[in-house]
């Protein structure tokens, strides 16, 4: 352990509400790594507002307690590390289920440069009883598929509680959320900010609770992936976007020159109405994603694109207002020349089918001209962070 005086090397951080029954075996074991390794270390417990002593048990043992009052596995971890005076950081669950003794190859790794070293607890070894059978075979593979899916992550246990990080590169995550899924927000954030990240086995035993876990699997399994969800417009609403605008203008093509049987269904302006839904749906998808990622630009949620940049520098609001007009343009000379061909049967009766194959392709250009003058505005006013942080 190092004293006042001395330059601190590590800080280990735990999260703790209400952990009095193991607080101080992870504690000891975090000592005897820092005494038997020889590094310059330290010991932060991010209090949540325990009420069975805990804080006392950690300062008994030689622990620094910080008291969080906002509650949730985030916040504790966050304010921890932000009180830490070491130059790297090394988290783990304060219930004894990470071995705190083992510590090393996560420090060697950050003194290689690394900026977040994760714990691989499926390379390492999972004790009998330590994770529930839907954490194992579902929740974790399924969620570690989908972050390394979404954002290229080069990790295989995207949720193991052990993990290592630089002070440096904690705080350019500039993390945001409280509870479970800062987990997830952690390694996302490294992801996109081109950070080295890498993985070490770890061991993952089961804990020494008397009680229930504080993770409930099925609500946190979902808030992780509403979290991925949300930090990628890309396949929350780009891609399902495209699909929508590709499968209904393939349809509405094929349907424009007449019925279609397929088999023993027959196709005719019903699928084409859809398939006209299909393309404005699909494009307001596509807008939404937009939207989303300048937005989480503008804010620092996510980190600028340069994609974006030369984006504004062509889709200019000139450009967005000039290509609306044309759509509402087209929109309403189909329309009118719709108007002309009922006048040729006197405003009478006429076969829909004939009408309705110039009347959906007129609304859908209408309503598409109408969403890009509109977003053209919209887009400008993003447009402002985005030119103002770029001229900074």
């Amino acid at each position: 352990m190092a004293t006042d005086t001395d330059p601190i090397e590590l800080t280990i951080v735990m999260p703790c509400l209400n952990e009095a029954l193991t607080l101080e075996t992870c504690i000891r074991k975090a000592k005897s790594f820092l005494d038997t390794s020889g590094v310059r270390g330290e010991i932060v417990i991010g209090d949540n507002g325990s009420t069975d002593g805990s804080q006392d048990i950690a300062r008994r043992n030689g622990a620094r307690v910080v008291d969080v009052p906002i509650r949730g596995y985030g916040a504790a971890l966050y304010d921890a590390s932000m009180a830490a005076r070491g130059r790297y950081i090394v988290m783990g669950d304060s219930d004894d289920s990470y071995d705190f003794t083992r510590l090393m190859p996560f420090l060697e790794k950050l003194r290689e440069g690394y900026d977040l070293v994760m714990g691989n607890r499926f390379a390492g070894g999972i004790g009998s009883g330590a994770m529930p059978w839907k954490n194992r075979l579902i929740g974790n593979p399924v969620l570690s598929g989908v972050g390394r899916l979404f954002f290229k992550i080069d990790a295989r246990d995207l949720h193991c509680g052990l993990r290592g990080y630089s002070m440096e590169a904690f705080k350019r995550m500039d993390l945001r959320t409280t509870g479970m899924e800062f987990a997830s927000e952690m390694v996302i954030k490294a992801t996109l900010l081109d950070m080295r990240v890498t993985e070490v086995p770890t061991t993952l035993s089961p804990d020494g609770r008397d009680r229930p876990p504080h993770l409930r699997p099925w609500r946190d399994g979902w808030r992780h992936l509403r979290f991925m969800l949300l930090y990628s417009p890309r396949w929350l609403f780009l891609y399902p976007g495209i699909l929508l605008v590709l499968l209904g203008l393939t349809v509405g093509a094929v349907l424009l020159g007449g019925p279609l049987h397929v088999g023993r269904v027959y196709v005719d302006v019903h699928t084409l109405f859809f398939a006209g839904i299909a393309v404005l749906i699909g494009y307001q998808a596509i807008l939404f994603a937009t939207f989303s990622r300048i937005f989480a630009a503008n804010t620092g949620l996510i980190p600028q694109h340069r994609v974006l940049d030369r984006m504004f520098d062509y889709l200019t609001l000139e450009v967005g207002l000039i290509a609306g007009t044309v759509l509402l343009l087209v929109g309403l000379a189909g329309s009118i020349y719709s108007v002309l061909l009922w006048d040729q049967h006197r405003f009478g009766t006429m076969d829909p089918r004939q009408l309705l194959r110039l009347v959906i392709p007129s609304g859908v250009c209408l309503a598409l001209g109408f969403q890009t003058v509109l977003s053209s505005f919209f887009l400008s006013v993003l447009g402002l962070g985005l030119n103002g942080r770029r001229a900074g």
